[in-house]
């Protein structure tokens, strides 16, 4: 065999030992992100069941010393009790806009659709729930996307391929979240170092934290499905 024709046979084979490093290599972080993934989604259920297991302690105990006060009170006291259980239902719900100060998220994609011949990518359902649970999580006070106010009631769900939020279409990339917190930078700095931007990176997605003075967050207006006033009739 020539010298000429061994050299090229061993930048050949070089060569191919060298993408088949990178495939490796490629494969490996593909498969931790994967089991990074399935970790974090285990801990986001449990994560979900101990905020609702907390939230209906809450609830129960804020109901109990309602009971209470009322039933200590003088016809005039026991309106105004019920006007202030009221105001304060309409404000967990979300039923009235709220301002504040807070961080604003831009979730776009990566890339240019045009430029790299990639298919579009879209925040599916479970994404959100993700997102929504970290900021829940980090300390986020009141939520809104686009013009959906997030609360307790805000149903989310995959709708023949879209994601609705408040049985509304979210719409496609780029899109924007306005969250209100007690402390917008130490939120904003748990959500840079949030493994989720590595999930929103694999998926061909970006997000972009500013902080901001003030913030005006939609009034929830969708039907409030609430069993009990449909039995008693309300």
């Amino acid at each position: 065999m020539k010298k000429r024709t061994k050299w090229l046979v061993s930048i050949v084979f070089l060569f191919i030992g060298f993408m088949v490093a990178v495939q490796f290599q490629t494969t490996s972080y593909e498969s931790q992100m994967r089991e990074t993934r399935d970790v974090w989604e285990v801990r986001e259920e449990l994560q979900r069941q101990q905020d609702a297991q907390q939230e209906l302690l809450e609830s129960i105990s804020d109901a109990d010393q309602t009971i209470e006060d009322y039933e200590q009170q003088s016809s005039g006291e026991q309106l105004d009790t019920l006007i202030e259980s009221i105001e304060v239902l309409e404000e967990r719900v979300g039923l009235n806009k709220v301002e504040g100060a807070g961080i604003e998220m831009t979730i776009a994609p990566i890339f240019e659709e045009s430029v790299t011949g990639q298919a579009y990518p879209e925040l599916s359902p479970h994404l959100l729930h993700r997102l929504l649970n970290e900021l829940n999580t980090y300390g986020a006070d009141e939520i809104s996307i686009g013009e959906e106010r997030i609360t307790n009631l805000s149903p989310i769900r995959d709708v023949n391929g879209s994601t609705y939020v408040n049985n509304r279409p979210i719409g496609s990339l780029p899109i924007t979240l306005k969250v209100l917190a007690e402390d917008p930078a130490k939120l904003r700095n748990y959500m840079k170092a949030s493994p989720t931007q590595d999930i929103f990176n694999i998926d061909n997605m970006e997000m972009k934290i500013e902080l901001k003075d003030s913030l005006l967050l939609p009034e929830f207006d969708g039907a409030l499905h609430l069993e009990i006033l449909e039995e008693t009739g309300g």
